[in-house]
Formats: structure tokens, sequence, C-alpha cells
């Protein structure tokens, strides 16, 4: 050996003995914290062997690297004790150990070790460290497809919404919100050679704004959509060309950073001399636009040349507090609509009410206003609509027959924290309401969360479907939930057609009286994984993932329902977007599958007391202008109670921009829809475009991403969804969950597709605009796949 290389590797053994010194430093230091709050001891120990082996590498010692095996052994053991077979709990407990053992096993020799044994270790070592990472492209937390699985209808179920297989008419594709099409020609046989067939690019696309979480319509040759600024569009079916435009002047300054425009709504005008066809489009500064639906221009008698403004009665609603971002719902001739009110700012922010209007003439034909159930319409002069009250910002769901809309109601303003709330909101919010179209009148509501703190308002559609029960299939709604839950109720009546549980929940908090001693639980089935425990923490090292366990000790958590904390960090999981959320879920009536894509991820809370938001500098804001780059809930100051709230949505580390629950984030499920059993389960969503500091990998690991966005079910077997932060769009087996397809969108593909045919031509059409605190790349893209001639 030369006497270059001699001090080479002694300088290699001195490098690494400060390395493995500064790792003790930091397990001495956290697992020291750590153990004093109740946690693992194991970083503790670990600490202790590793500073012994960093001092005797730095002495020269052969010792040293016997100290630190002794350490990857025990942390094996450990490791396997912790998290048994879980590949995810493996990769921070032991892969930062593997590569410092390589980098020990090289150092060995220079100690006077023996080479050919060290040379060896080192390749076994490698070759284990590469095994370890070629297993993160095999997907795990898979449910593989349980048999038997329900047979096929002889019999097509009819249609609550009659319409042409060919066409897509609501944003559900019916008023049901099934979200199945009957047409089969792209199948699982060939979906493979699924190719694009036509690209139109809206041109709408602002700087900081984004977000045209758009389902398109398709009506006999032509598809209706909007941007992300509420324009409408009509595009050929057959190629993509645009037929005509219609710019309502939304400004910028107008559209608040949590809306996004999703859908609009079609109606047939029988009798009407004007626009016999009609598009009404909603738009992100409260307004219901009727348009032609051959021309494109207003219907100039629909309310005041051709739209009305739904913040008339309100009283005060600055910039952006007022936005429709759902299709509205049209059910016997009146257009329902509610809208989102923007989220934490003040307890009495603008009203909730929900409104219908004539379709024919945009006259208001009644306003719920839950805590002015004398009125039948509009405020008189000098009033307004009550303020603060629940509102509903997503879409509902209709029985033309039974004339109800049922509508997911949201929160009371001022999400986290329920003091200043009347005993009329506490019964109607975070419910599912059927109103009487005909009168404005609630005929039942169905409450999820009893006195919501946690911002589980009801953002999906209820299903309807016909259920089969002992008694014969009896007319229901499926009900999704942010918690998990999914709930079967008798849309007649709204009682429960699988029982719900109230289950005792854990109390005190800030609000101690005011928590509910019993939440409802579902028998049918839930999204929900069990509680998070010290051991679901998570990181790329077990450095990250060690500073995530302290906070999870330090942390308020007594599992499901955790109430409120100011004084510490509270968790909450699942989080306020899911479970389900605006997506919500697919059924194939014929077959009875339901199809539900959901989130599984916490959030890492604090109220903070007024005096200190004040001292933040968090005011409501009366201009949402600038404002796009938060996230919902990330200091927003619930101005008018006690606390703002801070929201570390689903619990990301500022340094790694990872988050602290180990994988999957986000997943897909087929459920039966007459059991309520798991058929299959896979994580939805590759590590493509998330990465360590923000920096995309380009990995095909299915870690299962947080996810916006639903799916589609077609008749020849298929689900179509894209959702998922890897900008993926994905064709998949609806027997296997087996992904038989994808293609790479060029934006962020935070929309549900629609699926519709023309010419003998079956299509997928897929709106790729980005989605803006999911930090998935903005666009202005509608795409449509078929297959090659």
């Amino acid at each position: 050996m030369s006497t270059d290389s001699s001090r080479r590797r002694s300088g290699g053994v001195t490098v690494l003995a400060i390395v493995v010194g500064l790792l003790a430093v930091v397990f001495l230091a956290g697992g020291g914290w750590l153990g004093v709050l109740g946690g693992s001891p194991y970083y503790f120990i670990a600490g202790l062997f590793l500073l012994a082996s960093a001092a005797l590498l730095w002495r020269g010692s052969r010792a040293g690297p016997w100290c630190f095996w002794a350490v990857l052994v025990g942390t094996a053991i450990w490791t396997w004790w912790e998290s048994g077979s879980n590949y995810w709990r493996w990769v921070p407990r032991l892969g930062l150990m593997l590569a410092l053992c390589i980098a020990v096993s090289l150092v060995q020799p220079s100690l006077g070790m023996a080479r050919r044994p060290a040379r060896l270790l080192t390749l076994l070592l490698s070759l284990s460290l590469l095994v370890a990472f070629a297993l993160a492209f095999l997907p795990h937390g898979v449910t593989p497809a349980q048999r038997p699985l329900p047979a096929v209808s002889a019999a097509s179920p009819a249609s609550i919404t009659p319409q042409a297989d060919e066409d897509w008419i609501a944003y559900g594709r019916g008023y049901d919100a099934l979200r199945y099409t009957p047409l089969t020609q792209i199948n699982k046989g060939n979906v493979g050679r699924l190719e694009r067939r036509w690209i139109t690019r809206t041109g709408d696309l602002p700087r900081e704004r984004w977000g045209a979480e758009t389902t398109p319509l398709k009506v006999g040759d032509t598809v209706y959509l909007c941007t992300a600024r509420s324009r409408v569009m009509a595009l050929s079916a057959r190629t993509g060309a645009v037929r005509w435009r219609y710019d309502p002047g939304v400004q910028d300054r107008d559209i608040p950073y949590t809306a996004a425009c999703r859908g609009v709504s079609y109606f047939e005008a029988k009798g009407a001399t004007e626009c016999p066809t009609r598009i009404i489009s909603p738009t992100l500064d409260g307004r219901l636009i009727a348009l032609d639906a051959r021309t494109g221009q207003p219907c100039r008698s629909f309310g005041t040349a051709g739209q009305v403004d739904i913040k008339r009665g309100m009283g005060s609603t600055p910039p952006g507090y007022v936005s429709i971002n759902s299709a509205p719902t049209i059910v016997r001739g009146v257009i329902v609509t509610g809208h989102q009110v923007l989220d934490g700012q003040r307890r009495w922010a603008p009203s909730g009410v929900i409104q219908g209007y004539d379709a024919i003439t945009g006259r208001l034909r009644w306003a719920w206003d839950m805590l002015r159930p004398d009125r039948t319409g509009g405020p008189a002069p000098g009033e307004t609509y009550s303020r603060g009250t629940p509102n509903m910002w997503t879409t509902a769901t209709s029985d033309e027959a039974l004339g109800l809309v049922y509508l997911p109601m949201g929160n009371s303003a001022a999400d986290y924290w329920s003091g200043l709330r009347r005993p009329i909101e506490d019964r109607y919010a975070t419910s599912l309401v059927a109103l009487d179209v005909t009168t404005g009148k609630p005929r039942w509501n169905f409450q999820t969360t009893h006195i919501d703190v946690w911002d589980y308002d009801l953002g999906s559609q209820g299903t309807l479907v016909d259920f089969p029960t002992a008694n014969g299939r009896v007319p229901a709604v499926v009900l999704p939930s942010k918690q998990g839950d999914l709930y079967v109720l008798d849309r007649r009546t709204g009682q429960p057609l699988v029982a719900v549980d109230e289950v005792k929940v854990p109390g005190g908090g800030v609000e101690p009286k005011r928590r509910s001693p019993t939440q409802p639980h579902s028998r049918y089935h839930t999204l929900r994984k069990r509680d998070l425990t010290e051991r679901d923490m998570w990181g790329m090292t077990p450095i990250d993932q060690l500073y995530c366990r302290i906070r999870f000790k330090e942390a308020s958590y007594k599992g499901f329902y955790t109430p409120p904390e100011a004084d510490r960090h509270w968790i909450q999981y699942p989080g306020y977007n899911g479970g389900s959320d605006w997506g919500g879920i697919a059924i194939d009536p014929r077959r009875g599958i339901i199809v539900a894509n959901y989130n599984d991820m916490p959030n890492y809370n604090r109220l903070v007391p007024r005096a200190e938001a004040d001292r933040l500098g968090w005011a409501p804001r009366e201009d949402v202008r600038g404002e796009m780059g938060g996230a919902e809930g990330a200091g927003d100051p619930q101005a008018g109670t006690p606390y703002a709230i801070n929201v570390n949505a689903g619990w990301r580390l500022d340094f790694t921009k990872l988050l602290c629950k180990q994988p999957p984030y986000g997943g897909i499920r087929a459920i039966d829809l007459a059991s309520g059993r798991t058929l299959w389960d896979r994580p939805l969503g590759t590590a493509r475009g998330n990465g360590p500091f923000g920096i995309a990998s380009g990995l095909s690991v299915e870690i299962g991403t947080p996810n916006n966005g639903g799916a589609v079910i077609t008749a020849g077997g298929l689900v179509f969804i894209a959702a998922a932060t890897d900008n993926l769009i994905r064709a998949i087996d609806l027997e296997s969950g087996q992904v038989l397809w994808h293609d790479v969108l060029p934006a962020g593909g935070q929309a549900t597709p629609m699926v519709y045919a023309i010419d003998g031509r079956q299509y997928v059409v897929i709106v790729a605009a980005g989605h803006h605190f999911m930090e998935t790349p903005a666009g202005d893209y509608v795409i449509a796949y078929a297959l090659p001639d």
C-alpha cells in the first residue's frame, strides 16, 4: 500500500468519524427529547453506540466499524419489531444506515482490517441497497381483487336523467351523479391503443390564479365547458374546434384562492321562444348567466340581460368572498345553486343561503335562509340574508320524480370555532339536506358530524341509486364524507338503510362544553384507516423521521375527532381534504360496484389566540389579490372569534417539503354496493411529480399521492381517473384494479374526466389545468382520447 493511498484512506476515516459523530449528536439530542415525551428509546440508545463508533473511528481503532455494525443489527431488529414487513417503514429506518455501512466497509482496510472481506461486504451492502431501491417500484399497500365480484345485471337500470347513451349532460353525467356511461367501444382489450385525438387550448391561464377543475358536458355534437375565469366555450365534439366563446368579465381580484370552475349546466327550455337550449354558467364572482347553447349569446329575457347576481340581498360581499364554483342543479325547471364563501376570514361572513331561480325567466323562486324559515323569497328592503350560515360550495344531486334536491352542506363561517353558532346552524351544518324544489323548504336532513370544528364539510355529491335490501330495491342516496365514511340513506326520508352508530369520541379542547360526546359512524363502509401512531411517522432519513416523531408526541392527538387546541398543536386525521372530497364517487349500477378515490393525510393544526394573530398581521382579506400562494387554512384569521387557525395541510415538513406520515397518501378502492365490502384497493399516484425539497423525482414509484377530482366508470369495464399529483390520466380495470393504460398530461389533471361518443367513436376527455395548493403544473388544456382509426 502506498503512502498517498494510506493518507487518503485515513482522511476517509476522519470524514466518516465526523459524519457518524454528527448523526450521533442528532440521535442523542432528538432521541433524548423523544424519550422525555414518552416516545421510542431507540434513537437515544442508537446515538450512544454511534457516538462510541465515531470516537473509535477518530482514534483509528478497529472497534469503530464493529460498533457501527452493532447499530445496524440493532436497527434491523428494531425495525422488524416496529414495522414487520411494511416496506415504507423500512425506508427511513434503514436506508441511511445501509449507505453509511457501505462507507464503513470501504474504510475498514485503512484500519488494518482484511481487504478481501471488506470488499465482499461492500458488494453485498451495495446490492442490498439496490434491491431495496428496486423494491420501491413494486406496488405496496395493495388489496388484491376479492372474489367473487358482483355479476353484471341483465337489465340496464333506468337513468334518473334520460339522455342518449352518447351524451354527458350534467356534471355527474346525470343529476343522479353516477358518473357511469353505458358505452363499450373502449374496453379492457383495446384501451392500451388509446391515443390523443384532439387537444384544445382555452387560452385562459391567469398568472396567479388557476384551477379550472372542469368536467365538460357533451350534448349532440357539442362539448361545453368553463375555464379558469369562468369563461364558457363550445367545442366540436368531433375535432375540438372552438364554436363559440363567452367571456363574463370576471376580474382576477374576484377569484378567491380556494375556488375553481368545475362545470356548467344544460337545460332544454321547452316552449321558450328564446334560447330553447341553454347553458347555465356559474361565475366565480357570484353570478348565473344563461347562454344560448347554439350561439353562446346571452338569453336576454333571463334575469337582467341574461344574468342574475346571487349576491343581491347578502349585504357586504368584498371581492372574492362569494363565488359559484360548481355547476348548478336544475330540477323541475328550477336552477338550484349554492356558493362558496371564502374560508376562514370572518365569523360573520356573507350568508350561505341556497337559492332557486326560474330556468326560463331567471326570477327568484325561493331562497332557503335557514335562520329565516318564514321567508319565501329574498330579504325585505334594508335587510340581508343571515350572515355566517353554512353554505353549499359543491354540487347537488336531484330526483325529478320526488321533486327533491340533495344539498351537501358545508360548515358555518369560521370552521374551527363553534362558540357563536346558533342552534339551527348546529342542526344543518355538515349534513345532507333534502330540499323541496317547489317550496325551497327542507324535507329532511342527515348530519355526518355534530358541531363540526374540523372543516369536515360535505364536499362530495350524493349519488342516487336503487339500493338492494331484504325488502327489495329502495331509492337511496350514497353519501361519501371527508371522514371517509359512506352512508346509505333512503332518499325519500333520509333514514339510514345501513345502520349508523353514535360512537363515543374524545372530549376537551378549547370548547369542552361544545364538543359532542358522540359522532356518527357508518356500519356500511369507511375509507378511513386506523388511528395514527408514532410508528406511522416518516421521512427519507431517520433524521426527519425523528423530527416527525417528536412533533407527533408534542401534539395533542386522541385519535379520530381530536378536539382543537390552542396551547399546542393538535392532529386531525383524516385531514380536511378527505376521505372523499369534491371528486365524489362513481357507481356502476349494472355491476353494483362503487369506485371511490380518497386521500389519507393528517393535518397539523393550531388555534392561534387573537392577540398573537393580531401581532402576526392575520386580518380578514377585504381584497384577495396576491393571496394565491397560501394553502387553505394556513394563517386564516377567523375574525370575530377568539382564535385564528393555522393548518399544516398534509403535515408537510418545512425543510424537505415531504409529508410526516408514511405513504400511501391517497388511494382508489372498489366497493360492493350491496354489502359494502372492499373488492380491491390500491395506492393512486406515483412520485414522478413529487420529491424532496419540492423537486420532482420523475420516479414511477406508487406512493399514493394526494388527489382531487373523481373517477368515471364505463360499461366496457374501465375506470378513468386523473386526480393525482403525478399528472397522469389512467385507465384501470374495474374487476382487478390493475392499471391498463396511462398518459402523461401537460398540466395537473385535478378534474373528473367525462366520456361520450359521436359518429360511432367513443372519446374520453380530461381538462388539465393544474391545481394551486396541490402545486401541480398550470395549464389550459382540453384533451380528448380515442382509439385509432
